[in-house]
């Protein structure tokens, strides 16, 4: 009998081990060659992390300005940086124009333009515009997303390779999901007022290679790929929910709800977490991902009540998670594992919406750029120090580029290469 007990007390352990293990959550990262360069949203952690040193953290309008170009048109879209080649998406009047832009990257010389074919002018928010998706490139293609004008893949000459038509799209406040690639696929999805959607196109052809229709109406985030434990999971966080779904067929996984209306943020994830971040000072939601169906009561391992940011997506460092409260200037630092609130502290003044830009983090330092072109540069730890302050004095909506201790910030009217 006391065999029995052991035996069984064993194998609870064992199955508990197992069923931990398979709950594990990591990014998949960009590796190869891909991850010495800034490949797409958020670079090649897909989360604002830098690796390597040797990048300034002062600069000013002039100090250390390696190079600055105008750039033609208007857009917020983060530029990408493949080898010596940075790309770029821009419109013109009024976005009845759209375009893929190529710069060599060592002095900033513009090496083409590709306009693509379009149909109509989608209707946007002033912020928003109509060229604020990132673009994505695996070294051979760039792939672009411009909204109800489709899914673009270039070469690097600046040819169009395929164009994917989209249904007309109806969001009030225009597009602004950028693509990821996954295996052989592109992966985009698409919240609006008529059929949502989460849909997978071929790397090479661009045909579609699953598509899943959505309920959610209102959103315009971009989602990330993890793996829990032994399955890969596309993370979907948007109106009122956040969502796993099969990167290889579409099929839903599983469910949490609680976010709010309007969702821009991108999820992060570290400590065998996805911490997803709801729009308008909602709640930010640690979830143990690898579930099945409904996980809300089961998978939630904390949450904060209110103070999300709006736009900006979060960031993790170490132990911490850090988010900003676009709506305050207030940034909050969480334990990671636990939810609680190690410290709070304002950046600057309080302007309604005043970032945009995600943080990055490099040399024990993040970085939070705020509309009017001012970097907070903060030491990551477990109290609020604020460093300095940079001022590029331009308006600055768009997330940064860093590649081989040089930045790649893009303004409302120009790129500015800061390098030491």
């Amino acid at each position: 009998m006391m065999l029995s007990v052991r035996f069984a007390v064993l194998l609870l352990i064992t199955v508990g081990a197992a069923a931990s293990a398979s709950d594990r959550a990591t990014m998949l990262v960009v590796e190869g060659e891909g991850a010495n360069y800034w490949p797409g949203w958020r670079g090649p952690s897909h989360q604002g992390y830098v690796k390597g040193s040797g990048y300034p953290d002062k600069w000013s309008e002039t100090d250390n300005v390696q190079w600055r170009v105008s750039v033609p048109g208007a857009g917020n879209s983060s530029p990408i940086v493949w080898s010596n080649r940075l790309f770029l998406t821009t419109s013109k009047a009024g976005g009845s124009e759209v375009s893929l832009l190529s710069y060599r990257l060592e002095d900033g010389e513009m090496l083409w333009e590709t306009v693509i074919p379009q149909q109509g002018v989608e209707h946007v928010h002033p912020k928003n515009g109509h060229a604020s998706a990132t673009p994505v490139t695996d070294g051979e293609r760039v792939y672009a997303s411009f909204g109800t004008h489709g899914l673009v893949a270039f070469d690097f000459d600046g040819k169009i390779v395929w164009h994917a038509r989209l249904p007309k799209l109806d969001n009030y406040h225009g597009s602004a999901g950028s693509p990821v690639l996954y295996q052989n696929t592109v992966i985009i999805y698409q919240d609006h007022q008529q059929q949502s959607f989460v849909a997978a196109f071929d790397r090479v052809t661009g045909e579609r290679v699953w598509r899943t229709e959505r309920d959610a109406r209102t959103g315009w985030g971009t989602p990330v790929i993890i793996r829990a434990g032994e399955r890969d999971e596309l993370i979907v966080s948007s109106q009122h929910k956040i969502t796993g779904y099969d990167p290889k067929t579409g099929k839903e996984l599983w469910g949490v709800t609680g976010n709010k209306f309007e969702v821009i943020p991108t999820p992060v994830v570290g400590h065998d977490l996805v911490f997803a971040s709801s729009g308008r000072a909602g709640p930010t939601i640690a979830i143990r991902p690898g579930g099945n169906g409904d996980v809300t009561e089961t998978h939630v391992a904390w949450q904060s009540p209110k103070g999300a940011p709006f736009v900006p997506s979060g960031i993790l460092v170490d132990s911490q998670l850090y988010t900003l409260n676009d709506m305050q200037a207030i940034v909050t630092s969480f334990d990671a594992t636990s939810g609680k609130i190690l410290f709070q502290g304002r950046l600057g003044t309080a302007p309604k919406e005043g970032f945009s830009a995600s943080p990055v983090t490099v040399d024990g330092k993040i970085f939070f750029t705020n509309d009017d072109g001012e970097t907070f540069v903060l030491a990551a730890g477990p109290e609020f120090e604020l460093l300095h302050v940079n001022r590029l004095g331009a308006k600055t909506l768009a997330s940064p580029a860093l590649v081989n201790g040089r930045w790649y910030f893009r303004t409302a009217s120009e790129l500015i290469c800061i390098g030491g």
